[in-house]
């Protein structure tokens, strides 16, 4: 497992808890970073942070997009799972989105129940298909496309979120 799964790994678990003990993220990331052995890798706190930072934005996709399956009706796991990885998708040009998609799907693969890679698979492939990323986070065409990921234009908000 590289640095950036670990990494994300971590994350996951600091989201995960917080969710479970109905704690501040930031709060469970401070105790767990004091009681660590070692030094962490700072992408852990970038993402924990990002996902703080832009929660409400996330919950409002997730529920958007999600068809039939509220956020509190979500197993916690892929909840904490699809909270980092929508970030990841929209606000961070750390990875390219076929990567943020695909390690989501690894975690829960491992974490989660059987149906929970298709549904988080497809979850985030219709949010990063008919959402774009906020234009001040965008990464440059060039990337994208080197991704192999068509990004819509912005300001495009479809019709149907349900598709």
């Amino acid at each position: 497992m590289g640095a950036r799964s670990k990494a994300r790994k971590r994350a996951l678990d600091v989201l995960f808890e917080a969710d479970q003990r109905d704690s501040p993220p930031l709060d469970v990331l401070a105790t767990r970073l004091a009681d660590s052995d070692g030094p962490t890798n700072p992408y852990v706190t970038s993402l924990v942070t990002g996902v703080v930072e832009h929660q409400d934005e996330i919950d409002e996709l997730l529920t958007t997009y999600s068809v039939d399956w509220p956020l509190d009706r979500m197993p916690a796991v892929d909840r904490s799972v699809l909270r980092l990885a929508v970030y990841e998708l929209l606000w961070s040009d750390e990875v390219p989105p076929a990567v943020a998609i695909d390690e989501a799907v690894e975690l829960v693969k491992a974490l989660s129940t059987d149906e929970s890679p298709a549904f988080v698979n497809g979850l985030l492939g219709r949010i990063h298909a008919l959402r774009p990323r906020p234009a001040t986070q965008r990464s440059a065409p060039a990337r994208d496309a080197a991704a192999g990921v068509a990004v819509p234009p912005v300001g495009f908000e479809p019709t149907n979120p349900a598709v």
